[in-house]
């Protein structure tokens, strides 16, 4: 055995597939075909469905009491995407996604393709088209706290030797998969995920690994025959089988950073809060903007309500500075001779 597992690529790669078609060979015993799920289905280990009330599946995913913050899944690198193409595959930020809504870790905020259906509806509102009363405009999105970006690497070494070196090995533990490993080819891919703040830009976490798989030349009769039609196309082949799997395992090692460290858990709610909340419409001013009266003599106020102590009188050209937060639909302001409130809806940004 030791000879010929060297004649590959070393030792360790050798002892590496020895034990994973063991394993394949346990699997196959407990009614599982060789990638580890049942013969004649597909799918991925990433699996069920995910809302407000709950989520449903039986992957491996980390779970979460509450969520640690906000993240968007950003699109992997034009060159990921031409790789993954060539193999079938179509972006994974989906199937992430998918994995990040059913953890509870974080809540996922679009940033993708949705968004600009997002904005369309915005800038319809914008324009007047919408109905009246619709509460679709600014100041209604959540911030994304974290963004997280997934790479995965192809390497092109082709090893097809590699079963014919251990299918004997494998023979004597298991006759079917002794038969089955001179067939095989293994590739490897790497995949990778980056967690960056999304408001200093720092990286705060990142795992990273690599996997082989078999790309198993078998009959249908051992398979079956049923691609299973998942995300992207990852249920559909071994291949996007084993990334999803590389995958959810580097998300799961994110989780378990965030998880160890308060400093990385942002306050937000819960996914059924944080979608309950109502939040009304309108235009968002941050402190030290500088802002303008809308039309002429509108009052400045020495407090937050109609019936606070007129302080002056502003004219439609006058500049303001945002000192303060808004209270009760009234902006903390400051003018060339007093400080006061004004009402929001009556100022424009500069």
């Amino acid at each position: 055995m030791g000879a010929s597992i060297q004649g590959l690529r070393g030792r360790g790669l050798g002892r590496a597939l020895v034990s994973a078609l063991l394993l394949l060979g346990a699997a196959a015993a407990n009614g599982a075909g060789p990638t580890g799920y049942k013969q004649g289905s597909g799918g991925t280990l990433v699996d069920g469905a995910a809302g407000p009330n709950g989520a449903t599946g039986k992957s491996g995913i980390r779970r979460c009491d509450k969520p640690f913050g906000a993240v968007t899944v950003v699109e992997p690198q034009s060159y990921v995407m031409q790789a993954l193409s060539r193999r079938g595959l179509q972006s994974p930020t989906s199937l992430i996604r998918l994995m990040v809504q059913q953890s509870n870790c974080f809540i996922v905020v679009d940033r993708g393709m949705g968004m600009q259906n997002l904005m369309q509806e915005r800038d319809l509102a914008a324009s007047g088209e919408l109905r009246a009363g619709s509460n679709l405009g600014g100041g209604q999105m959540m911030a994304a706290d974290y963004v997280l970006t997934p790479t995965v690497v192809f390497s092109e070494d082709d090893a097809g030797a590699v079963g014919a070196a251990v299918s004997g090995v494998i023979s004597r533990h298991n006759p079917l998969l002794g038969s089955v490993a001179s067939g095989l080819k293994f590739q490897e891919a790497q995949t990778s995920m980056m967690l960056t703040d999304a408001r200093s830009g720092i990286q705060v976490a990142a795992a990273e690994g690599s996997t082989r798989k078999a790309d198993l030349q078998l009959s249908t009769s051992l398979l079956g025959t049923r691609a299973g039609g998942t995300v992207g196309g990852y249920g559909k082949t071994n291949e996007g089988k084993i990334i999803a799997a590389a995958l959810l395992d580097n998300f799961n090692n994110v989780v378990e950073v965030v998880r160890g460290d308060n400093s990385l858990q942002r306050n937000v709610g819960t996914l059924r809060d944080e979608t309950a909340r109502k939040i009304t419409s309108g235009a968002v001013f941050n402190e030290g903007d500088i802002v303008a009266p809308k039309i002429a003599n509108v009052r400045l106020l020495s407090g937050p309500a109609d019936s606070a102590e007129p302080l002056a009188t502003l004219s439609k050209s006058e500049d303001l500075v945002v000192i303060g937060t808004e209270q009760n639909g009234y902006l903390n302001v400051q003018s060339g001779t007093a400080a006061g409130w004004v009402r929001k809806v009556l100022l424009t940004r500069r």
